[in-house]
């Protein structure tokens, strides 16, 4: 098993209120555990640790660098909130996995891009060609879709969000598909003719969508990456000022400067 790999910011309070999805003692403080994956999200979070504190809040970042281990620690209770996923994701595991996880607020959208290193063009792709894509449910459908808005496949008009190739009806250079971990897709980019990379992803690997994507999602993209806690903490105080804080004016500055590329686009 995955094992948490680090925690960006840790601190002590006496007689703190531990917020452990919704349980709570009377203290002047709350600690909030939020997993994250690392890039943007822990960055982000990073961001606002002292303006939390501010507020009385103690915000824990616990670093994951899969898809699954985040849920299934906010489902046990090991954490209060994620941000790593976004909405489709989140709703497809709901249903994989009989949670009932939901969307505190909705934060930005790291927009889904076409890579390579052998072709520089979707012209330029071959017949035949492998592109590897994500393998989970939602991504591999995004992965399909965004294929199929650069005029590379055509889906069938029920696949919707969770295509797979298998939904493929018109594929006219044959292209070939090679499901891959979500993670593993920058390594393996060389050794494909081209790979369909997530924003989180793509980003720690030195990749901007803008400036290396040889086809980008747009910007009305409804994969908005969201706070995620159980049903019913929604609505939670430091849950809700953790989501104000993310769309404060220091890290939409932050964002301008960082990720000017359009790498991580904010949502109102």
């Amino acid at each position: 098993m995955k094992k948490l790999l680090a925690v960006f910011a840790v601190a002590v309070v006496s007689c703190a209120f531990v917020f452990a999805g919704g349980s709570s003692e009377s203290a002047d403080s709350s600690v909030l555990r939020v997993g994250a994956s690392p890039e943007p999200h822990g960055t982000l979070l990073n961001l606002v640790v002292d303006n939390l504190a501010e507020e009385g809040i103690t915000l824990e970042i616990v670093e994951f660098t899969d898809y699954i281990m985040p849920n299934e620690a906010l489902e046990s209770g090991e954490i209060d909130a994620n941000y790593f996923q976004h909405l489709p994701y989140l709703e497809s595991f709901n249903v994989e996995h009989g949670y009932n996880l939901v969307s505190a607020g909705g934060i930005h959208i790291e927009p889904m891009a076409l890579y390579s290193t052998k072709h520089a063009s979707i012209e330029d792709i071959p017949d035949g060609a492998t592109i590897a894509i994500p393998n989970d449910p939602t991504n591999e459908g995004r992965a399909l879709l965004l294929l199929e808005s650069a005029g590379l496949i055509t889906l069938s008009e029920d696949a919707g969000i969770e295509a797979v190739p298998s939904d493929v009806v018109d594929n006219p250079h044959n292209f070939r598909f090679s499901e891959i971990e979500a993670a593993s897709l920058p390594r393996v980019l060389d050794d494909a003719d081209a790979a369909v990379i997530n924003g989180n992803y793509a980003i720690p690997a030195g990749l901007i969508a803008t400036r290396d994507g040889l086809y980008v999602e747009g910007g009305d993209s409804p994969y908005v990456n969201v706070i995620a806690v159980k049903a019913g903490n929604e609505n939670n105080e430091a849950v809700q000022a953790l989501v104000e804080a993310l769309k404060s004016d220091e890290v939409a500055d932050f964002v301008a400067q960082n990720y000017p590329n359009g790498e991580v686009i904010l949502v109102d």
